[in-house]
């Protein structure tokens, strides 16, 4: 199924955050997130809606780059949990969220677009250490996003 470009859209008009990785069908960008550091995006390259607007074989290859994302995300962030989501809710254009997140992040067990709780007990300071210390892992996971796709 072909689809044009759509004026307008932003992830058919910019990169949507900084590009990793850009193939004939999709990109992997760092989604720039100072809150969630490793927060990846896999953006389908042409505008599509739903899953559903591509075929088997163009679905399964997507999928199979998230699933990498992930797999590299747990390998090299060692994140409590990841979440995946496929919203597209405010931008209509096939894209999917691959976020790690950990137990003491400012949402969590919340998703990370949720209100930030009130009564957050965990202190700023800790809460800077933990994402210092992931900083200084995400040169080496987008290196090694960049390899395994090629």
């Amino acid at each position: 199924m072909e689809h044009a470009l759509l004026a307008g859209c932003p992830l058919c008009q910019t990169a949507g955050g900084i590009l990793l990785w850009q193939g004939p069908q999709f990109r992997v960008i760092d989604a720039a997130d100072a809150a969630y550091p490793g927060f990846t995006r896999v953006v389908w390259t042409k505008h599509v809606i739903e899953m559903t607007d591509l075929d088997a074989e163009e679905q399964s290859a997507l999928m199979r780059a998230v699933f990498l994302v992930e797999s590299i995300q747990r390998k090299l962030l060692h994140p409590d949990k990841i979440n995946l989501a496929a919203f597209g809710n405010v931008v209509p254009h096939l894209h999917w969220h691959i976020i790690p997140r950990w137990n003491d992040d400012l949402h969590f067990p919340a998703p990370v677009w949720a209100a930030t709780p009130e009564h957050d007990v965990r202190t700023q300071a800790a809460l800077e250490a933990r994402k210092t210390n992931i900083l200084t892992r995400i040169p080496a996971y987008h290196a090694a996003l960049q390899q395994a796709l090629g």
